[in-house]
């Protein structure tokens, strides 16, 4: 009686809307999804261990760049968010959704401590009656083998008086025509009960939830995304100096060949791989795969081309100086943005950071500019003490050469073809010149 009272009593309050959501790890997935609920009606606390990011929460301030400080002021207002570091109100919550970082070593296996120190931070807090979600990527089994047994061995019954699901963030920070609402929603339970409670979690912020058979095929599904970008970018990536070396406009191509109208999905070659899922999700599945002793070529190679991509752009460079009777060493280079992708705030794992640190070790004098960033923040690699300057003729009359890193919208690119000396452009906004070469 008691286990049919828990589901249907959590089932009500997450149809009712009266249910207390609370979202561990307050980053580009965690805020967005907070935000939705808030939106939505529920109570929404964002727990976090970063007390700064707890503090402009509650003081409606936003740290994400295309999120509103006003926003956030409204569901502040209302009480229908807050943010707290104390994990003692898990106890308060009906569900709790982890959206924590999940990185890989130095040696490209699963880092998993996040979760775990979070589970171990949660588990005396935890109640008959919750659902517990997780959101972060990571491989096949991973729900099944680190959450199931730490609940189960706090003495709840998974899928009658606790409920258990995995449903992987696909968020796309920047992108105007998806967000949280209106992105379909993967979801995949421990028991069919489970899979009940957690549609009814995500139903009322998202148009679409998508259920399959377990956690570990949701979890699958996540990683087959990535993959499916990250091996048709290196394709790209393989494709470009071929086709620099056969004098074809690469992304010319690209364009006739996405005028078919089946069959060809465009993708597009750059700097490198950056983010918090295309670099890192698809060696979940090759760290995993060895378990089964298989082995991922078609990863691994993708992996090893766009790796290489920051030293391809080196080499561009330098033989674009070479040119002039320039050596790399001692030439001013700037670098035109360090996000990893163009219009968000964001460097994680950005290939922009490579090419910085390996202009830096070839002895050349850099600097950069990215309107999104005053100065370039420390992150868990490099640490450069480098402020961003203003792009104007005379400062970009001063660089031996520009490398289009990240190709923000607002950039003044008139400005910066007119008075460059020499550009890289890595993501194919020009049109190759004598002076404007594809990096």
């Amino acid at each position: 009686m008691e286990s049919t009272n828990s589901f249907t009593k959590l089932l009500n309050l997450l149809k009712d809307k009266k249910a207390t959501i609370g979202i561990i790890g307050m980053g580009y997935v965690g805020l967005p999804l907070a935000i939705a609920y808030a939106e939505t009606g529920f109570k929404v606390l964002g727990i976090d261990i970063d007390k700064n990011k707890i503090n402009k929460i509650n003081n409606a301030t936003s740290y994400i760049n295309h999120i509103s400080s006003e926003k956030l002021k409204i569901l502040v207002e209302s009480n229908l968010l807050k943010a707290t570091n104390n994990f003692n109100e898990v106890k308060a919550l009906d569900a709790i959704i982890l959206c924590l970082p999940t990185p890989l070593n130095k040696y490209r296996e699963p880092d998993l401590s996040f979760i775990r120190s979070t589970l171990n931070s949660i588990g005396q807090h935890l109640k008959k009656g919750q659902v517990l979600s997780l959101e972060s990527t990571t491989y096949p089994g991973t729900t099944q083998e680190e959450l199931h047994p730490f609940i189960k061995n706090l003495g709840f019954n998974i899928g009658e008086d606790f409920f258990l699901v995995y449903s992987p963030e696909r968020e796309d920070p920047g992108n105007n025509s998806f967000h949280t609402g209106n992105i379909p929603k993967v979801l995949g339970g421990t028991t069919s009960n489970c899979n009940k409670i957690g549609l009814a979690l995500y139903e009322q912020v998202v148009n679409e939830v998508v259920e399959v058979s377990d956690t570990a095929t949701a979890e699958m599904t996540k990683l087959l995304e990535n993959i499916h970008r990250a091996v048709n970018i290196g394709l790209m990536n393989e494709l470009k100096p071929l086709a620099e070396k056969m004098g074809i406009d690469l992304y010319e191509v690209i364009r006739a060949a996405s005028t078919k109208p089946f069959g060809f999905v465009p993708y597009y070659p750059g700097p490198g791989l950056g983010g918090h899922c295309i670099p890192i999700d698809p060696f979940y599945l090759t760290w995993k795969a060895r378990e089964y002793g298989m082995h991922t070529r078609f990863i691994e190679l993708a992996g090893e081309i766009n790796s290489s991509m920051p030293s391809y752009v080196i080499s561009q460079t330098s033989n674009a100086l070479n040119k002039y009777g320039k050596p790399l060493k001692n030439s001013k280079i700037l670098v035109l943005g360090i996000s990893y992708k163009k219009n968000v705030d964001d460097i994680r794992e950005s290939p922009s950071l490579d090419i910085i640190h390996l202009l830096n070790k070839k002895e050349a004098k850099v600097e950069f500019c990215d309107p999104f960033f005053e100065v370039l923040p420390k992150t868990r690699r490099f640490n450069f003490d480098l402020k961003g300057i203003n792009l104007t003729k005379e400062s970009l009359s001063s660089f031996d050469a520009v490398i289009l890193a990240s190709d923000h919208d607002n950039f003044d690119y008139e400005l910066i073809e007119k008075y460059s000396k020499i550009i890289i452009d890595t993501r194919g906004r020009f049109y190759p010149s004598n002076n404007i070469i594809r990096g």
